[in-house]
């Protein structure tokens, strides 16, 4: 083999091994088996619930996400508290709306946000807001949830459920996202995929690994356990708030669980590139701690991980090599079978389970964005709100 060859082939061999290496070894992250669908809610006992719902400019949405936590089946008492976060769009009254057309204003409480504290991010001070209210409740649970999201009927009972059984200081959900147009066929499902590379579930729900993550969107917690690492302020800073409030209550020797949930639904919108390239960009970088180092390593793994199977294929046809033919067919179809799992998750054709090359480039770019916009001293944003970066 000429020089050149002899790289194309190493380094499509040496993608090749990682693929061996993540399918068994990386905590089974592309298996969908860790769903909350599958907890059968038997409840031996009725904790009391406060839901607290932050929400900035949600009137396309809260009358169906605020419908569906009312509609909850769940048996036992539960309030929920919006924490109106100085909408201009009528939230609130779209709130109070749906409480008096379900006969249900006792169970509803609406805090007008105070004024953003600047060593705060927006969502996290709504949540302070919602939870310092919810404490005078004296609750046995918390649950806070997007104002984008349509809880199904039991949802709740089965948060509890598990909470309970398996004595939990933490249940998340990862809501199942909208995957209707084709940006969001083509990149959703590969979202929750890397998502999952990143923080294997099986990982996360080990008391024994220190993996911790959470999806904002739906997070029961018990209030003694959130007190105990000091409350929401003590991640007051926090871009990424959900991994860094799970990280938190592990290291607190806490008991978390993550898991999928295909009832439970978000109900934002994709439908353009730019919609999920702003969703990844706000906190792709600090993800990497906001290294350079990390970044180039990034970019070249994604680069070997992804795109070298499918740049093998080519190569080695137009040079007459089968040898890097067979190996880059052969990482490509370990790649798409561990890709087709959460594919058909989202009930996508398996055309699309083929896809992962393309999308790797894109959310590689999106990467490389983000960290533009950290160099641009532009920072993460939460519904118009952009925050600074170095506080």
């Amino acid at each position: 083999m000429s020089g050149i060859t002899e790289i194309i082939f190493g380094l499509s061999l040496l993608s090749l091994v990682i693929w061996l290496f993540l399918i068994l070894f990386w905590g089974q992250f592309w298996r969908v088996d860790e769903r909350l669908e599958t907890i059968i809610p038997q409840l031996n006992t009725l904790p009391s619930i406060a839901i607290v719902v932050p929400a900035r400019n949600e009137a396309e949405v809260i009358s169906i996400s605020l419908r569906s936590l009312f509609q909850q089946d769940y048996p036992g008492k539960f309030n929920i508290i919006l924490v109106d976060d100085q909408s201009t769009d009528g939230t609130a009254n779209f709130a109070e709306g749906v409480a008096y057309a379900l006969d249900k204003t006792a169970q509803l409480q609406i805090i007008t946000s105070q004024t953003l504290p600047s060593d705060w991010t927006g969502k996290l001070w709504a949540l302070e807001q919602g939870i310092q209210f919810a404490n005078q409740l004296t609750p046995d649970y918390i649950l806070l949830t997007d104002a984008d999201i349509e809880h199904h009927p039991n949802n709740l009972c089965r948060l509890i459920a598990k909470a309970e059984k398996e004595n939990l200081d933490m249940v998340s959900i990862m809501v199942r996202l909208r995957c209707e147009s084709f940006w969001e066929k083509l990149l959703i499902p590969a979202f929750v995929f890397f998502f999952q590379k990143l923080y294997p579930f099986r990982w996360v729900n080990n008391p024994q690994k220190s993996t911790a993550a959470a999806a904002g969107g739906c997070i029961l917690i018990r209030p003694t356990s959130l007190n105990n690492i000091g409350g929401i302020s003590s991640i007051r800073h926090a871009l990424i708030d959900d991994c860094t409030l799970a990280n938190r209550i592990k290291s607190n020797q806490g008991k978390i669980w993550l898991g999928l949930s295909s009832l439970t639904v978000s109900l934002r919108e994709y439908n353009s590139l730019d919609t999920i390239w702003d969703m990844v960009a706000r906190t792709a970088y600090t993800q990497l701690n906001y290294s350079p180092l990390l970044l180039s390593l990034s970019i070249i793994g994604m680069m070997i991980v992804y795109v070298m199977p499918i740049l093998a294929i080519i190569i080695g046809l137009i040079m007459l090599k089968p040898g890097i033919i067979i190996v880059g067919l052969l990482t490509s179809l370990i790649m798409a079978i561990a890709y087709f799992p959460i594919i058909s998750f989202y009930k996508c054709k398996p055309i699309f389970a083929l896809s992962l090359p393309v999308i790797s480039i894109l959310y590689t770019l999106m990467t490389i964005d983000s960290a533009m916009r950290y160099w641009q001293k532009r920072g993460g944003a939460w519904k118009g709100r952009v925050y600074p970066v170095d506080r």
